[in-house]
């Protein structure tokens, strides 16, 4: 096989692979989350600031600690991110676990890791992320705008998105591209976190479980 061709071929698996199976376990994902936030409540950039008032107007938000992008002619997204909803003002629900998955092509070599944040702004958007495996952007009967300079011209930020998303790298909140990225829950972690079966919607909508461990999450969210 050639080079080129070998490389693809890694790529490739990178990108069907689910970047979290290797990742931090569930209390971790949680902490790291927390430090995310703390962050954008430090954040001093026109971006961090923007970011502090979409969330206090939001329905849900997913944090992702580390969204790792790697490739060489083909590239590859992910990480794992929870997912949190509005339960009444300054009220958050437990979180939730996403994979969070995009594929990329371009000349582009080496690894990036982001923190990401996706600011959910309506119901319609909660309802179709709480499906089993949605695609962000148009196929999902979703405007997706990013914050930040650094992104795609076809996500440039708009009025009256349904999801906004940011980018932490090197203590500054920017742009990144993330149209057509791929959500899916992790059953598998809900129920070890909660210790038993429970969807996304049994979590993050009807509060039908808790975890004490994403108390200090759910505090900092509200004091955005």
């Amino acid at each position: 096989m050639r080079p080129l061709a070998i490389s693809a071929a890694v790529a490739f698996s990178l990108a069907a692979a689910p970047f979290a199976e290797a990742g931090p376990d569930q209390q971790q994902a949680v902490d790291e989350a927390l430090n995310v936030v703390r962050e954008m409540h430090n954040g001093g950039n026109d971006i961090a600031a923007k970011a502090r008032e979409l969330v206090r107007h939001s329905r849900a938000v997913l944090i992702v600690p580390e969204l790792v992008k790697a490739g060489f002619i083909f590239g590859a997204q992910g990480g794992t991110g929870v997912l949190l909803a509005r339960s009444g003002k300054h009220k958050w629900s437990d979180p939730a676990f996403y994979d969070l998955g995009a594929g990329s092509f371009g000349f582009q070599i080496g690894v990036e890791v982001s923190k990401v944040v996706l600011i959910i702004m309506s119901d319609k958007a909660l309802n179709a992320v709480m499906e089993n495996k949605v695609k962000l952007g148009a196929e999902a009967g979703l405007a997706v705008a990013t914050l930040g300079a650094g992104a795609e011209a076809s996500t440039t930020t708009n009025a009256g998105a349904d999801i906004y998303v940011i980018a932490e790298s090197k203590g500054l909140f920017g742009g990144v591209a993330i149209e057509g990225g791929v959500m899916s829950p992790r059953h598998e972690w809900d129920a070890a976190y909660y210790g038993r079966n429970v969807s996304a919607r049994d979590i993050v909508v009807r509060g039908a479980v808790s975890n004490p461990g994403a108390g200090a999450l759910r505090r900092a969210l509200g004091e955005l």
